[in-house]
């Protein structure tokens, strides 16, 4: 992606099923878990640089034994940096303790992070500071072992106000209005009330509270729990808990916006964010791996007993297709498949805009995660050129000479490593004046490959502010001098701000909102700015299901193409030389190639939550108001 988004995070989690000694005798070492964790997480770093963090519970321990681990980072290498915590805590007991080291039991009475419950979380800030106070995993503690509650999720809700209110109405005292904090305090307030019903019944049946304490923690009902606590949510999230006697849970959101997915064998429980990472971490097979439903949570007793649980009714399927385009692990086998289809799919496109002509064209990507949808534009443009190649011999067949097969049999397909990022380009280092020259060098090119006869193709995974694409890329291009320069998006345009996780919050950052709004300022049509801002005001005080979006109404009087050609031209600045052209890739072909993943709001507006709309409604308001905040 040329613009770069702050979006998604990770969640790992693993639960041991067998004793810590188990895992000393067949992989050699009781640190096992901490290493899947690290595996898992690292494999997950392209969900989350900005913090990372890791819990863990040991199961069983003795009064006064700290059975509760957690560290957390915001430094630039988050996940190196709080392994390497974990570690040298690891190391310099053991070096403290010699005894330790061939002793399991003495390793996890003594050591932290040693245990059978895990839970990690790698972060990407999406509105605000990037403090340590921000970074999962969040802990709610208890002197009551059952009620502590560690917490970590890659969500994001729409209805923060509300779940604010909600646990005002409960009594409650919220210390901030963020939706990390209800959301914990939702789920701990029902786990207090679960505890407090379970031990008045066991207190009438004659049991002490020190008897009680072991049985609360087995008949626990988390299930019930989650049901009480998720009843009002609206949002997209996979949200991922430890309770303090060790059960755990990872609750999915009723229209699968956000992925989870989960192996099980007879040593452990392992759920992620990606497919990709469970397979590699433990070397299973694709199959192995399952998909949490939507509504559905796998719930881990103390007991090792697992099960997976209906909490909410599940909605309409609109898991994330951003997933599939930009955020997911490309090594995951669907995911691979449906990049390269979105790739093929816009070659008929691209071969009208070069005029079908296959020689005079380069074809490249920008790096990186283009690159998968960039083999499936070659393979399809290589089809094109196979097929030119058969008209030419079949139309000569009489003529053809062994010289003129050669000539027609050579022609090849011409694709370049053109873009090249210089990730570490240091924009920062100089005055504002001097910026803009720097951020326009982020990007180098390769010379000497294209010729003033030919049209340049470039794919991009997506264009959402085309901010680099301006200051940069198109900048580097036109240095090569081609006829035409051809930007291709493998997503379609992007309409309208996301609220379940993405930070595109704002329309006015979006270049497909301000290309819109320049063509309705060129046919004398921009009452209808004012028109859809009254709509949106007067929608203000009504209920969520009851909210529309009338966004769409700036779309409706142009066509894609005509955003598409005003995007251009707002992405090129007078002294590119080259002609510009942007094709982005049609909605009906994005759900083509990514079948089971149809979320689409960002392109179509087509909020899955009733949050959503009351959330574009919020940042159209915001825009025409000159408001910096945030819709949600």
């Amino acid at each position: 992606m040329s613009d770069a988004i702050k979006h998604e995070c990770g969640i790992a989690q693993v639960r041991l099923l067998k004793p810590l000694e188990y895992y000393k005798e067949k992989y050699g070492t009781a640190f096992y878990g901490i290493n899947k964790m690290y595996l898992l997480m690292e494999k997950q770093h392209n969900r989350g640089q900005d913090g990372a963090g890791f819990a863990s519970i040991k199961l069983n321990t003795s009064p006064g034994d700290r059975y509760i681990s957690r560290v957390r980072s915001n430094a630039a290498q988050p996940i190196q940096d709080i392994f390497e915590q974990i570690n040298d805590r690891i190391n310099f007991e053991i070096k403290e303790n010699p005894e330790y080291a061939e002793n399991v039991a003495l390793q996890k009475k003594n050591i932290p992070y040693v245990g059978e419950v895990y839970l990690g979380h790698v972060r990407y800030g999406t509105f605000g500071k990037n403090s340590i106070e921000n970074v999962h995993p969040f802990l709610r503690q208890n002197n009551w072992m059952h009620r502590n509650l560690i917490v970590a999720g890659n969500f994001n809700m729409t209805n923060v106000n509300q779940l604010f209110n909600n646990l005002i109405d409960l009594g409650q005292h919220p210390k901030e209005r963020a939706d990390t904090v209800t959301v914990m305090e939702k789920i701990g307030h029902f786990l207090d009330s679960e505890v407090q019903k379970l031990y008045k019944k066991l207190k009438k049946q004659g049991y002490s509270k020190v008897e009680a304490s072991p049985i609360i923690a087995e008949k626990l009902n988390v299930t019930k729990i989650l049901r009480k606590s998720s009843k009002n949510w609206d949002g997209g999230y996979a949200m991922a808990g430890l309770l303090g006697h060790g059960d755990s849970f990872v609750l999915r959101d009723p229209s699968g916006i956000r992925p989870a997915y989960y192996y099980k064998d007879d040593e452990v429980v392992v759920v992620a964010s990606e497919r990709p990472v469970i397979q590699t971490a433990f070397n299973v097979d694709y199959d192995e791996v399952k998909e949490l439903d939507p509504g559905h949570a796998i719930i881990t007793k103390k007991d090792g007993t697992v099960s997976i649980q209906q909490i909410l009714e599940p909605l309409e399927r609109k898991a994330c297709s951003f997933e599939r385009i930009y955020f997911s692990r490309g090594s995951d086998a669907e995911i691979y498949k449906e990049r390269k289809m979105l790739g093929r799919l816009l070659m008929p496109e691209v071969l009208k805009s070069i005029k079908h002509d296959t020689i005079n064209t380069v074809f490249s990507f920008i790096p990186n995660t283009a690159e998968t949808s960039f083999y499936g534009m070659v393979e399809a443009a290589q089809d094109e050129l196979n097929k030119q190649k058969n008209e030419s011999i079949l139309a000569e067949k009489e003529s053809l000479t062994d010289a003129r097969l050669q000539e027609i049999l050579a022609h090849r397909l011409r694709t370049e490593k053109i873009a090249i990022k210089d990730a570490k380009l240091r924009t920062f280092i100089t005055e504002d004046s001097s910026r803009d020259d720097l951020v326009a060098h982020v990007y180098d090119v390769t010379y000497g490959v294209v010729k003033p006869e030919d049209s340049l193709v470039i794919i991009d995974d997506s264009i959402v502010r085309g901010t680099t694409l301006k200051k940069s890329i198109i900048k580097m291009l036109d240095r090569l001098n081609p006829k035409q320069i051809v930007i291709v998006s493998s997503a379609p345009q992007i309409r309208y701000p996301d609220c379940y996780g993405i930070d595109m919050a704002r329309l006015e950052d979006l270049v497909a909102f301000r290309a819109a709004l320049e063509l309705l300022k060129e046919n004398n049509k921009y009452q209808i700015v004012e028109e859809v801002y009254a709509k949106c005001k007067e929608q203000v005080d009504l209920e969520d299901y009851e909210v529309k979006n009338f966004v769409k109404e700036i779309y409706e009087p142009f066509t894609d193409e005509e955003i598409s050609d005003k995007i251009a031209e707002l992405i090129s600045e007078p002294k590119v030389k080259a002609k510009v052209k942007v094709i982005y890739q049609s909605v009906d072909n994005l759900h083509k190639a990514c079948p089971k993943n149809l979320g689409d709001w960002y392109f179509t507006g087509d909020y899955p939550t009733f949050g959503g709309n009351r959330v574009v409604n919020r940042a159209f308001i915001n825009f025409f108001e000159g408001n910096k905040d945030r819709a949600y």
